[in-house]
């Protein structure tokens, strides 16, 4: 039978991926091709097929697991909300309540569950647990932090716990401020409708007002009670700026075209760049997974 010119060319993809593939045969060695090219890079960033089955969940956990023990990598970074993956941080330097992984991981119940609340997440939770406490220190623990801006309304519930320990005064404009989103309850969807359809005020200004207003008073925040309150103020201003984004984000879902994934893209990208420089100049060491 005559070859074509299409099963020609797929007889010579197939060629072609088996020449570069590397198989996997559950041996140690298994990545040690991919370390060598990864080098001394300050990012690895793994990729969206990350998202699949149990395979590909174990798989990326132990990748994970070899360039934090073996190139010194510091933080992991995933496409998870920032307050949720905050508590799972929080666990694995061993600064929280939650007695196991799988209460570390119970504030993940938006949609979809899945990606985070499964045994892999859960074992890679627990071994970053295990390894921070086998560290000599714990400037040398490696952190969990989300990236990603779905959590309006859990932000906003985050910025004013902190307020309401470090200044109530402030904490009760926050309230007034946020009171604008009240109307719509936990659908945020309905905010954007309404808003881009002329049916409600937007909530941009008072967003907007309450982030400047918490950087302004950083300064005098940050000098008190020393690493804590440094973490607890960037967990909240992060917080802040997430509320903000989200804001702009549920509007321009809205508007059609490209415009809401390019705000959620840029939101993630401008915290892994808050993350760097925040590690980086408390702890002078920051390699990241994403």
């Amino acid at each position: 039978m005559p070859i074509t010119t299409a099963s020609a060319m797929a007889h010579a993809t197939v060629r072609a991926v088996h020449a570069a593939a590397s198989p996997l045969t559950g041996a140690p060695t298994d990545f040690d091709a991919l370390l060598a090219l990864i080098g001394d890079a300050q990012y690895v960033l793994i990729g969206e097929a990350s998202h699949g089955t149990h395979e590909f969940y174990r798989i990326r956990g132990e990748i994970t697991k070899r360039l934090i023990q073996e190139r010194g990598f510091t933080t992991v970074a995933v496409e998870a909300d920032w307050p949720d993956a905050y508590r799972v941080n929080r666990f694995v330097r061993g600064e929280s309540s939650d007695a196991d992984a799988d209460e570390a991981l119970s504030g993940f119940k938006r949609f979809p569950q899945w990606m985070w609340r499964n045994a892999d997440v859960l074992d890679f939770v627990g071994w970053l647990r295990g390894f921070n406490e086998s560290l000599s220190t714990p400037a040398k623990h490696v952190g969990f932090y989300g990236l990603d801006l779905y959590s309006l309304h859990t932000s906003i519930a985050a910025v004013l716990e902190y307020l309401d320990v470090v200044d109530p005064a402030a904490a009760q404009r926050a309230r007034h401020r946020y009171a604008c989103f009240e109307d719509f309850g936990d659908d945020v969807q309905a905010y954007g409708y309404a808003t881009t359809r002329g049916f409600a005020e937007s909530c941009e200004a008072a967003v907007v007002a309450q982030l400047v207003d918490l950087r302004r008073a950083a300064a005098d925040y940050a000098q008190r009670d020393g690493r804590v309150m440094r973490d607890a103020l960037f967990y909240a201003e992060q917080n802040a700026r997430l509320v903000r984004d989200a804001e702009q984000y549920y509007r321009a879902m809205f508007y059609g075209g490209a415009t809401s994934w390019n705000l959620r893209d840029q939101h993630m990208a401008e915290t892994l760049d808050a993350l760097n420089t925040f590690l980086t100049q408390h702890t002078s060491r920051s390699k990241t997974i994403v």
